[in-house]
C-alpha cells in the first residue's frame, strides 16, 4: 500500500485498468472518510446515517469503476460527483415510494442544498439559486441556533460522536443529544 501513497490518483486508475485489483481497495479506503463526511452533512429527516454512507459508498465504487483518466476533472471531483449523486439518487428512490418524511433534505454543512424533486441540472440559473438557497438557510440557522447549538453542530459535522462532542464542550451526552434534537426542528421549521 505505501508505493501507492506515491502515485497520484488518476497514475493509480491506469494501473488498475492494467489489472492491479488491489488499488481499488486502496481507493475505497482512501476515499472513506469523504464518503462518511458526506453523509454525516447529509441530514435526513426519517432516515439513517448509516444508509446513507452505505449508498456513498457505491457512489465510490462507481466511480472507480467509471472515471476516465482522459477526462479533464481530476478523480477526486469525479468520486464527489458520483458520491453525491448516489446519495441524492437513493433519497429520490425513497421519496417515490412511501417515504414522505424524505421528500427533502438539509445539507447541514452547507456546502449543498437543494430539494430532491428537482433534476440534477447543472446550468447557470440553477447553480445561482441553488447557492441563494443555500446561503438563506444559513443565514436562517445562525440566527435561530444558540450558541452552544452552533458548537455541537461543527463537532458533529467534523465527525465526533455525542461523547466526544460532551467532553469537548464539558455537557452530558444527554445534552449533546437535546441539542441536536433542537437543531433538527429548527431545521425543519426553516423549510
Amino acid at each position: 500500500m505505501d508505493r501507492y501513497d506515491e502515485l497520484t490518483d488518476e497514475e493509480l486508475i491506469r494501473e488498475l485498468r492494467k489489472g492491479d485489483r488491489a488499488i481499488a481497495d486502496y481507493l475505497m479506503e482512501k476515499y472513506k472518510g469523504l464518503v462518511r463526511q458526506k453523509a454525516r452533512a447529509m441530514f435526513l429527516i426519517g432516515g439513517d446515517t448509516d444508509d446513507l454512507i452505505q449508498e456513498g459508498m457505491i457512489g465510490l465504487f462507481k466511480a472507480v469503476r467509471d472515471y476516465r483518466t482522459d477526462s479533464e476533472a481530476s478523480f477526486q471531483t469525479f468520486a464527489r460527483m458520483c458520491i453525491d449523486r448516489q446519495i441524492y439518487s437513493a433519497v429520490q428512490s425513497s421519496n417515490r415510494q412511501k417515504h414522505i418524511p424524505l421528500n427533502s433534505y438539509v445539507s447541514l454543512d452547507g456546502t449543498e442544498a437543494e430539494n430532491m424533486e428537482e433534476s440534477w441540472e447543472e446550468n447557470p440559473e440553477s447553480i445561482l439559486i441553488d447557492r441563494e438557497n443555500v446561503s438563506a438557510l444559513q443565514k436562517k440557522m445562525k440566527k435561530s441556533l444558540s450558541p452552544m447549538e452552533k458548537q455541537v453542530l461543527d463537532l458533529y459535522l467534523e465527525g465526533c460522536d455525542y461523547t466526544r462532542i460532551a467532553e469537548l464542550i464539558d455537557k452530558t451526552p444527554k445534552s449533546v443529544d437535546n441539542a441536536l434534537q433542537r437543531i433538527r426542528g429548527k431545521i425543519r421549521n426553516a423549510f
